[in-house]
């Protein structure tokens, strides 16, 4: 019986071979070394494959071996002709950085020191419009607490009489890290931006690591306001809960120095 024969050499478990035909249909089979011995003297063997009427052939490797296409025409007419490939393996999934391999926004790394700064009481700081604390921000801020996180939030620290500005000011300068929240909201108020201004300020200077964090906001928009902030590392509520946002910014300010 005459066939043609691939050699695909050692292969491993889940990879796929393509063998495309020209001219008729034909007999495909995907073959072990010890089956390919008992075919070649025309003996029971196991196989994948069959009967091909149309090219390209895809078949996976069920195990790692060495292993062989044979095309024959046993039982058919005509004449046909035939190649076969590997196909490449699909790359790893797609995951983003995890918050913690930037340490901060505009900085590719904040000043060492040494010394703990005795006046940093909040771990972090969150900065956001009053239109976003239902859906996003009340619950971010005691997801934070309950991780053991110091959180400056307004209704956790501002009182009936308290000065707005000064409140903020050291809120803002006696915190690690600072969240802002960005949404159309935010960019239409004074108080956020007052903030942000801030935030990047200290974040420029070393002394905070800014995580911005986007709210039903598109990328187009925020390179409208700011292409600063639209390139850094954020994590966007359209792709991650609340819980999720939660558990990594946690994380990664209880390991920071």
């Amino acid at each position: 019986m005459r066939f043609v024969q691939h050699d695909l050499g050692q292969r491993s478990k889940g990879e796929v071979v393509e063998v495309q035909l020209k001219g008729n249909a034909a007999n495909v089979r995907l073959l072990d070394n010890a089956n390919l011995s008992y075919y070649r003297r025309g003996q029971r063997h196991r196989y994948l494959g069959g009967l091909a009427r149309q090219s390209p052939v895809r078949l996976a490797i069920p195990s790692s071996g060495h292993w062989y296409v044979v095309v024959d025409m046993q039982g058919l007419a005509g004449r046909v002709e035939s190649s076969a490939r590997l196909l490449p393996r699909a790359l790893p999934p797609l995951r983003e950085a995890p918050l913690s391999t930037v340490p901060s926004l505009l900085n590719p790394q904040p000043p060492p020191s040494n010394e703990p700064d005795e006046n940093l009481v909040y771990d972090v700081f969150i900065s956001h419009a009053s239109e976003d604390k239902h859906a996003i921000v009340r619950p971010l801020a005691h997801a934070l607490k309950e991780h053991g996180l110091r959180v400056w939030y307004d209704e956790f620290e501002l009182r009936i009489g308290d000065s707005l500005r000064r409140k903020i000011d050291a809120g803002l300068a006696r915190s690690r890290f600072g969240l802002v929240v960005l949404s159309r909201s935010f960019f239409a108020k004074g108080w956020p931006n007052y903030e942000l201004d801030g935030l990047v300020t200290r974040s420029v200077s070393g002394e905070q690591v800014l995580l911005p964090i986007w709210h039903e906001i598109t990328k187009q928009e925020l390179l409208e306001y700011s292409p600063s902030l639209a390139d850094k590392l954020a994590r966007s509520t359209a792709t991650h809960t609340v819980a999720e946002i939660a558990e990594e910014i946690a994380a990664l300010i209880l390991e920071a120095p």
